[in-house]
């Protein structure tokens, strides 16, 4: 079964786009962007032509000599011996970060309008790669992550009227009914093992076998270490943070960005005080770092762990392990992630911006998940002016006060506000 992503939907309104640029798509490697790219290309031109820069290195040639549109094209055909269509032609230049010259050239293949061009490389080597002259202005940029939640759970066969019911039940305060409740929360424990990478998604679709996801996920890392080796062999420290998590963010902290910057790692930045707004109040000095994915990170953990993981027995230990589950979930719709920590208060997971107010969230792996003073000391000061919070937990929906307690999956229906308005919980769920 082919998976359903969202961002088949972002190409669909970049190619509807009267003044559609160049596509840059970027994101961590095996998050599906050239499948995605490819099915889009195929399905909605009546040309797709592709072009990988380390399959096909001889290609790079093509962007040797003069940039005007008419030669670029000229050397485009002569090159792949493919007609183009004007208006029904999509070229797709994969791994671009081999081929600088080609990201310049977009500047002058955009202005020519006769075909549409995706560019996708991974975030590693866009980064890392210089490119001679950037085509500003004539690039629009997406960024892709593993599968959200719900495309995971679309994945696992669940049901599109029962995942609205839920939403419509949470909308309104109302517990959803026990047995859906119970099937969702086993639902996202198999994402919590298999998490979001589409090539374990697939696997574990086709085999049932958790051991056969394992081994796609480990090459995944494996991928990860190969590219440090590439691209960060003069950063000694990279492979550390990335193999155990534990060096010291004071002294190796453009070491964590670099992490960051390839898509591989997820930045939550601390703030001075959980105020609108918050971009003012962060401390850039102080963050967390999670994967990017977090079926890569409990494959890096015992076979008895991942057996927990999958019966749902998420103990106080493993709160780190759900905590990264809920980052990668925010990430993935377009939230900015960032946490309070103060020894006067406590910390707090996330704090988000909704509407004209700071939303804490919590994230609570055990059964006392009704203990929450560092929650509630925030929610103590009135010059925060903070009314609302969220605890997402093995609970059913109940809302106790300022404190809305959310089952782990809810996470998949935050919905970001398009500009200022008060907060409202009920429209946050979409």
């Amino acid at each position: 079964m082919a998976l359903q992503r969202k961002a088949y939907d972002d190409f669909l309104k970049w190619k509807s786009a009267p003044d559609r640029r160049a596509l840059l798509v970027t994101g961590a490697r095996q998050v599906g962007k050239t499948y995605l790219i490819r099915e889009f290309g195929r399905n909605e031109y009546e040309v797709f032509l592709e072009i990988n820069f380390i399959e096909t290195p001889k290609a790079r040639e093509i962007f040797e000599g003069d940039l005007d549109a008419d030669t670029l094209v000229a050397n485009l055909t002569a090159f792949t011996k493919v007609p183009l269509v004007p208006g029904q032609t999509l070229v797709f230049f994969d791994e671009i970060q081999e081929c600088p010259r080609a990201r310049t050239a977009m500047k002058f293949l955009v202005e020519d309008g006769r075909f549409d061009y995706i560019e996708s490389g991974s975030l590693l080597g866009v980064s890392y790669k210089e490119v001679p002259s950037y085509p500003v202005g004539y690039e629009q940029h997406l960024r892709m992550y593993p599968l959200t939640l719900r495309e995971f759970f679309d994945a696992m066969g669940q049901n599109d009227q029962t995942l609205e019911l839920v939403r419509e039940r949470m909308r309104n305060r109302e517990p959803i009914p026990t047995a859906i409740h119970e099937r969702l929360l086993r639902a996202f424990s198999l994402y919590m093992v298999v998490g979001g990478m589409p090539a374990a998604v697939e696997r574990f679709n086709e085999t049932s076998d958790l051991s056969h996801v394992l081994a796609v996920q480990q090459d995944i890392v494996d991928l990860y270490r190969q590219d440090i080796a590439k691209y960060g062999d003069d950063r000694p420290h990279i492979k550390m943070i990335f193999d155990a998590k534990s060096a010291r963010m004071e002294r190796y902290a453009s070491d964590f960005m670099w992490v960051a910057d390839a898509g591989v790692g997820l930045t939550c930045y601390n703030v001075k005080a959980p105020e609108l707004p918050l971009s003012l109040n962060t401390q850039h000095n102080l963050f967390k770092l999670f994967l990017c994915d977090v079926g890569l990170l409990s494959a890096q953990t015992s076979g008895d762990a991942r057996f927990d993981l999958l019966q749902g027995n998420l103990a106080v230990s493993w709160g780190s392990m759900l905590e990264n589950a809920i980052a990668q979930e925010l990430t993935a719709h377009g939230f900015d992630l960032r946490y309070f920590d103060k020894a006067k208060y406590g910390e707090v997971d996330f704090v988000i911006e909704k509407g004209s107010k700071a939303l804490p969230i919590e994230a609570k792996s055990g059964k006392d998940y009704e203990k929450h003073k560092a929650l509630d000391n925030v929610m103590a000061v009135r010059e925060w002016g903070i009314d609302s919070a969220i605890v997402f937990c093995r609970g059913n929906v109940r809302e106790e006060g300022k404190v809305l307690y959310l089952p782990w999956y809810a996470v998949m229906f935050i919905e970001k506000e398009r500009g200022p308005q008060k907060i409202d919980l009920a429209e946050f769920l979409g």
